[in-house]
C-alpha cells in the first residue's frame, strides 16, 4: 500500500526547501529577488500543466478519468520551460538584469531528484517494458519488467548536482550553471525518452516530450551564448 499523500508532501517539501534556500542566499539582497522566485514558481506550475496537456493529456479527452488525469498530470520538462520563462518575464517586468540562474540550477536539480523519489513511491513515469532477465529490469505492480527510468533520472540529477558544485568553482561558468543544466538535462532527457513508457505519436518512436527536451536544450544553448557575450563585454570594459 502506498503512503497516502506522500507525493504531494514531497512536492510541498521541495518548494518550501527551495524557498528557504533562496531566502538564505538572497535575504540581504534586493527584495525584488523574492518576486523573481515567485515568478519562477508560477511559470513552473503553468508550464508543467500546459506541456503535459500538449504531450499526452489530450489523449484522455472524452474518457471517464479525463478530469482526474488533467488535474493531476504534469511534466518536469514543462516546469523547466515555464520556470525559465517565468524568471525572464519577471526580471523584465521588474527591470532586474543581474544573473540569478546559478542558484536556480541547484534548487531545480534537487527538486527534480525529490520529485523522482515521489515517483518511486507511486510507480509513475515508468520505463518501457524490457527483458525480465535483464540485470537492470525493475518489476512494477503488475509484475511487468521495465526499464528503470525513474532511478536513472534520479541518479542523473544527483550526479548533476555534483558536477554543478565543481563548475561553480570556475569563473568561466559564472552565471552559466542553470544554462549548463538545461543543456545537459535536455540532451539526457531526449535520449532517455526512447526508453520511457510515453505516447510515441511521431513515427511510433518520437513523443512530444522529445520535442520539449529539444526546446529545453535550445534554450540552454541560447542562454549560455547570450551570457557568455555579456561576460566577455564586462571583462573588456
Amino acid at each position: 500500500m502506498k503512503p497516502p499523500g506522500i507525493y504531494g508532501w514531497i512536492m510541498l517539501g521541495g518548494i518550501l526547501l527551495g524557498a528557504y534556500l533562496w531566502h538564505r542566499k538572497w535575504k540581504n539582497s534586493e527584495p525584488v529577488l523574492f518576486g523573481i522566485f515567485i515568478g519562477a514558481m508560477i511559470g513552473a506550475f503553468l508550464g508543467a500543466k500546459l506541456i503535459y496537456l500538449f504531450a499526452e493529456g489530450w489523449l484522455h479527452f472524452g474518457k471517464p478519468d479525463a478530469w482526474l488525469q488533467i488535474a493531476t498530470g504534469k511534466t518536469i520538462l514543462g516546469a523547466l520551460l515555464g520556470g525559465y520563462l517565468g524568471v525572464e518575464i519577471t526580471k523584465n517586468l521588474l527591470e532586474y538584469n543581474q544573473p540569478t540562474g546559478d542558484w536556480f540550477a541547484f534548487t531545480v536539480a534537487g527538486g527534480i531528484a525529490a520529485g523522482r523519489i515521489g515517483c518511486l513511491f507511486y510507480g509513475c513515469c515508468p520505463g518501457q517494458e524490457c527483458d525480465p532477465q535483464a540485470w537492470y529490469a525493475l518489476t512494477d505492480e503488475a509484475r511487468t519488467a521495465r526499464w528503470p527510468a525513474v532511478p536513472i533520472e534520479l541518479a542523473f540529477n544527483l550526479i548533476a548536482i555534483g558536477i554543478l558544485l565543481q563548475l561553480q568553482k570556475s569563473p568561466v561558468f559564472r552565471g552559466q550553471l542553470f544554462h549548463a543544466y538545461l543543456i545537459g538535462y535536455g540532451v539526457f532527457r531526449f535520449a532517455h525518452e526512447f526508453f520511457r513508457a510515453t505516447p510515441k505519436i511521431i513515427f511510433g518512436e518520437i513523443s512530444s516530450y522529445h520535442l520539449a527536451a529539444l526546446v529545453v536544450m535550445i534554450l540552454g544553448v541560447a542562454g549560455y551564448r547570450k551570457r557568455a557575450r555579456e561576460n566577455s563585454i564586462e571583462r573588456q570594459s
